[in-house]
This record gives structure tokens, C-alpha cells and sequence, in this order.
């Protein structure tokens, strides 16, 4: 019943006046900046270029009772966008708003542009203008997720070490340590490899494959969009594993132990006691 009453609502036409107005505001915008129009006039994308070329669209939904009633407006932003609208307001206004906003976030989008394109995200494979964090590959099967606040970018993020202990415990040290060594004034990357210690692997020197290795239980390296993020302790083993996998693999063990969402039980590889946690 709500999908035939929206299919109705759909092809009811819109007063005259809604349509003048708005090839209006289209014209004094400028076609130029139009990437979208659907057939019906209720659907618009605008386009927009920040000061770095990076491209945008933002997207309108119109309602019947435009200019009167502000269009609902869809961006891939990390941060909520809402216009400021008035009566006597139209598609130039929200562009102009549009771009402001793009500019409050060049920062963080040169920081995570320059992530992107010098080290090997692991996580999100593809990601969008609105994602705020990134899994970056230290070295073989060990990464840190950082999550980073767009509104300050080139401060200290939340980070999360993926690894073996023995790999990632040195890691936490130097973190803590030379927590007080940041700088904001220098790039999010440059400060991460100078907290840390380390060189994050090259895209131009290094292949994926080189840090990357399937679970050791599924045989498959990403697994519903997700890659292995837990790995054996023992210094011999170090076999990766999905979350998912090892949670359902020790689930199945008789020798395993659970507490309450955590089981303990051996590695399927060397035999080491290790955890696994249904959400961890």
C-alpha cells in the first residue's frame, strides 16, 4: 500500500508555477553546474570543485511546494550538511553554501587524500568522501586503524593495532611515548610515521600481496568486505585469520573454553592458545 501511494504521488503534477521557478533558479545558477536533472523535475545533482579539483555532487530532492519548502539535500560529507534557507532563497544559494562547506573540509580531505595515495589502505577497499577512518598496513599482517576527526584533522586519531602481540605491543610503546612528539602543524601521515618510528609501505615499491595473506581457515583474503584482523601470537606461526572465522572454528573445538563472548581455545595452525571474541 506505501509503495502504490508513493507511485501515485509520483506522477501527480506540480502546479505551473513550481516548474517556472525552478528552470529559473537553473538558469541563474547556470546550466555549467547542473550534472542531473530527472525527467519529472523533483531529482537534481549540482556539481562543484573545491580549491584542490577534487569533484562533489550534491544531490536535491524537491518538494511540490518549492521555493517555499527547502529541497532535501544527500552529500558524501563526514560531517552533517544543512543548509540555511528562506522563502526568498534558490538552487544559487545552495550552491554557494555548498562550496563553503567543501572548503571547511579541504583539510581533511588533503589528509586522508595523501593516506590514500602513499601507503596501502587495506580497509575501505573503495572509500568514499564521507569515511573518516583507514586501515593502513604496517607490514606483514600488521595494520593500524585510525579514525580521524574531520573537523581536526591533523590531530592525534584514535588508533587501533591489528597483529600479533609481539608485533604490535613495540608499537603502543612508541605511541604512548611520543604521544607529546606531535605536531599539528604537519601533515596527519608525516606525524604518524614520526610517532610511530616506522616507513608505511610503499604503493610504488610494494605489491598488496607482499604484506597480505589469506585466512588461514577460509582460504580467502576478504570475507564479506572484511580482511583477517586477527593473527597468532606465537612469533613462528603468525597465521592470519577472519574474525568471523576463528570465532565459528574454536566454537567447534571441544578443548575450547568460553567466557561470555570470548572463547579461548588453540590455533587450527601451531597449537597456541589464543581468543576470539564474537564482537571484538
Amino acid at each position: 500500500e506505501i509503495a502504490l501511494k508513493n507511485t501515485e504521488e509520483l506522477h501527480i503534477q506540480r502546479p505551473p508555477e513550481y516548474y517556472s521557478c525552478l528552470v529559473r533558479d537553473l538558469e541563474i545558477l547556470g546550466w555549467n553546474k547542473v550534472a542531473y536533472v530527472d525527467t519529472s523535475l523533483t531529482t537534481i545533482k549540482l556539481k562543484a570543485e573545491d580549491s584542490c579539483g577534487r569533484q562533489h555532487l550534491i544531490t536535491l530532492k524537491l518538494h511540490a511546494k518549492y521555493p517555499t519548502e527547502p529541497p532535501d539535500c544527500l552529500v558524501d560529507f563526514p560531517v552533517q550538511f544543512a543548509i540555511s534557507w528562506m522563502p526568498q532563497n534558490s538552487l544559487i544559494d545552495i550552491h554557494s553554501q555548498f562550496l563553503a562547506a567543501l572548503e571547511s573540509l579541504k583539510e581533511f580531505w588533503d589528509a586522508m587524500d595523501e593516506i590514500d595515495g602513499k601507503t596501502w589502505v587495506l580497509e575501505p577497499e573503495n572509500p568514499t568522501r564521507s569515511a573518516t577512518t583507514r586501515r593502513i598496513a604496517i607490514g606483514n599482517n600488521v595494520s593500524v586503524t585510525i579514525e580521524v576527526d574531520p573537523r581536526h584533522p591533523n590531530m592525534l586519531p584514535e588508533c587501533y593495532f591489528l597483529g600479533a602481540d609481539h608485533v604490535v605491543n613495540p608499537l603502543r610503546t612508541k605511541l604512548n611515548n611520543n604521544m607529546h612528539l606531535w605536531d599539528p602543524k604537519i601533515s596527519l601521515l608525516q606525524n604518524l610515521k614520526d610517532v610511530l618510528e616506522i616507513d608505511f609501505p610503499s604503493r610504488a615499491v610494494l605489491e598488496e600481496s607482499d604484506f597480505t595473506k589469506d585466512c588461514g581457515i577460509c582460504y580467502a583474503y576478504r570475507l564479506d568486505g572484511t580482511t583477517p584482523d586477527q593473527v597468532c601470537d606465537d612469533p613462528r606461526c603468525g597465521q592470519p585469520f577472519h574474525q568471523a572465522c576463528l570465532y565459528e572454528w574454536l566454537q567447534g573445538l571441544p578443548s575450547s573454553r568460553q567466557s561470555f563472548n570470548v572463547i579461548f581455545g588453540e590455533c587450527p595452525y601451531c597449537n597456541k592458545v589464543r581468543k576470539s571474541g564474537e564482537n571484538e
